[in-house]
């Protein structure tokens, strides 16, 4: 005889299987969903960026043309207009070449220098990275606090005809506190991915360290370089805080492109303003295009060469 609570048993088991397979969700619709919520996450982001990115800048266009072309022209080229955007170019250029060669140099000595203890490397790291952690605002005002005219170092350069505070030489130390990591850290990760391999080679082959490096590491990190040069640049024509506390904003003397900007802000002459803003935009737009197209170079030459380097391995 069957045992009729078995049956019962049965029966709930085969219920609640049926029950419970049938409140699964298909495939296709969790598909679905989450279709649903990357098209939400993208439209959200694209709002996010036309709110806080183009509209601005269609903005800014419309300021800057709202008096035709004539007016665009004019607010660019003032007297004011002329020496700021001069102002800016000297300091650019100058701070750009002096990272380049520091922060080299300095990138080598934190990979490269084995003669460091662990204690002092960390310190240096911390040194290199304090900009990122100041307000540039504050880096200028140390600037004036070490180098003003009332200080013994102000003094001392005054007395020998040099001005730094609320002067150029100032502006110049003032952009460099803030760009100065730009280059180490996109040099320092390149060294350490190369290794010591191929410039131990070099040095045991009777190669000079000064040929040693342009031989062997500069080709390595010439690209890593050009980042640091683009980012610098991009940094240095953006930079209002430092630049600001240290020049004292003296027009025709010590004036840049952002604090002309401001003074035209405070002095509600708009259209000016947004015609030197439009065109230190539109120089930051190209410097980020000529940084990727290096970034595409780059990477079409390490593709290139490692299939040269399959196609040699597959001869073998």
């Amino acid at each position: 005889m069957t045992d009729p609570f078995s049956t019962i048993s049965s029966y709930k088991d085969a219920s609640r299987y049926a029950s419970a397979r049938g409140s699964r969700t298909p495939p296709g619709s969790v598909t679905g969903a989450r279709q649903k919520q990357s098209i939400i996450l993208i439209v959200l982001t694209y709002l996010v960026f036309f709110a806080l990115l183009l509209a601005p800048l269609l903005q800014m266009i419309a300021g800057a043309f709202e008096h035709g072309l004539h007016s665009f022209i004019s607010a660019l080229t003032r007297p004011a207009a002329i020496h700021a955007m001069a102002m800016t170019g000297a300091v650019v250029v100058i701070v750009t070449a002096i990272n380049t060669i520091f922060g080299i140099l300095t990138a080598l000595v934190l990979v490269r220098g084995e003669w460091l203890g662990t204690k002092l490397r960390h310190v240096l790291n911390s040194l290199i990275d304090l900009p990122f952690a100041v307000s540039p605002i504050i880096g200028g005002f140390m600037i004036v606090l070490l180098l003003g005219p009332n200080t013994i170092m102000g003094a001392m350069f005054a007395w020998a005809g040099i001005d730094i505070v609320y002067a150029f030489p100032g502006m110049v130390l003032a952009t460099l506190f803030v760009t100065f990591p730009l280059m180490v850290r996109e040099v320092v990760p390149v060294l350490q991915e190369i290794g010591t391999q191929q410039e131990e080679a070099a040095s045991m082959l009777g190669s000079y360290d000064w040929t040693t490096f342009w031989r062997v590491t500069w080709p390595s990190i010439r690209w890593g370089v050009l980042y640091g040069v683009v980012l610098t640049i991009a940094r240095s024509l953006g930079e209002f805080g430092a630049v600001l506390v240290v020049s004292g904003n003296i027009m025709n003397k010590t004036q840049t492109a952002t604090t002309l900007v401001y003074q035209d802000v405070e002095n509600f002459n708009i259209a000016a303003a947004s015609s030197v803003a439009l065109v230190l935009a539109l120089i930051s737009v190209m410097l980020l295009l000529v940084m990727e197209w290096a970034k595409k170079h780059k990477e079409h030459k390490a593709h290139k060469a490692h299939k040269a380097h399959n196609g040699q391995k597959g001869v073998h």
